[in-house]
């Protein structure tokens, strides 16, 4: 009985000495815990590759089967044609469905005068009609393209207005579509200036950035003045892809050996290569994540 009581004293005591204020001129023991950190802002740059870009399609499905869901997307050329049916809230599955049921007609009106083989016209009712003419700011996810612009070079991020516009912007490769003009300003294609849109996901906001790579590599000598254009481009653009892959946290490369920039036929290769591409590197984006404080399922 004794020790009970001296324990039911002992313990009083200790609560009256903690519940006591400090002395004036004191300091208070307790210390607020620190709120926890937020978590990083994940971004999915997509670049461009024409036919190459069904790609992004696998890509995005094996990142939403594993729980992988960027804040943002940014996206060049067939990067922002991916990123917009994703944007606006198409599943990876969603989107492998309506690549295999896309006519080329339904993208591609050929153009008998003018400047360019395709006119556009047909991608931009194509694009607006799949997102519900929804507008770029009122998409499901964050999301912008890159174009330029054709009057001075400038590479420009475009995250308002007409989701059409902006694809139309974003793809317009000069010699096959026509230019594409925005408030009066004609824009082209924003591989020019930014094959992997890598640096315009962190000017967004990205803390870190999955990047996919779809490109060209510059291939046989070109024969007309259509490829020679293309291998133009692919040459001009390996130097940026190389200077700017410096800046992802994580590159996935599809293995789209064989695969053309117009290789439409093709696309369930590249939905599949894609998919290997992304299985191949979540290893290293689990372990990017998980520095962060981000733990996601196997």
């Amino acid at each position: 009985m004794m020790i009970r009581a001296a324990a039911c004293l002992l313990a009083c005591c200790l609560a009256a000495c903690g519940a006591q204020e400090p002395r004036a001129g004191g300091f208070s023991t307790s210390v607020e815990a620190a709120p926890p950190a937020a978590p990083p802002r994940l971004g999915l740059a997509l670049g461009g590759g024409a036919a190459r870009g069904f790609a992004h399609v696998g890509v995005i499905k094996v990142l939403q089967s594993h729980g992988i869901e960027p804040d943002l997307v940014v996206g060049t050329s067939a990067g922002c044609m991916a990123g917009a049916l994703y944007s606006a809230g198409y599943s990876g599955f969603d989107l492998q469905q309506m690549s295999f049921d896309l006519d080329r007609a339904a993208v591609a009106d050929w153009s008998v005068f003018g400047n360019s083989l395709i006119k556009g016209d047909a991608l931009h009712a194509f694009v607006d009609q799949a997102v519900k003419q929804v507008p770029m700011e009122k998409l499901k996810r964050r999301f912008a393209c890159v174009a330029v612009k054709l009057r001075n070079g400038d590479a420009v991020l475009l995250d308002r207005g007409d989701v059409g516009d902006v694809v139309r912007a974003s793809t317009a490769v000069p010699e096959v579509f026509a230019p594409m003009v925005i408030g009066g300003e004609p824009y082209v294609d924003g591989g020019l200036r930014a094959p992997v849109p890598i640096r315009q996901a962190r000017a967004m906001g990205a803390d870190l950035v999955i990047a996919v790579d779809v490109s060209s590599p510059p291939g046989a000598l070109p024969d007309g003045r259509v490829a020679t254009l293309k291998q133009t481009i692919a040459i001009m653009s390996m130097g940026l892809r190389e200077y700017e892959a410096r800046e992802a946290d994580v590159m996935i490369t599809p293995d789209l050996t064989g695969i053309g920039s117009t290789d439409f036929d093709d696309r369930m290769r590249a939905i599949l290569a894609g998919e290997r591409a992304a299985q191949a590197a979540l290893p290293q984006i689990r372990e990017k994540l998980a520095a962060r404080g981000v733990v996601i399922g196997g």
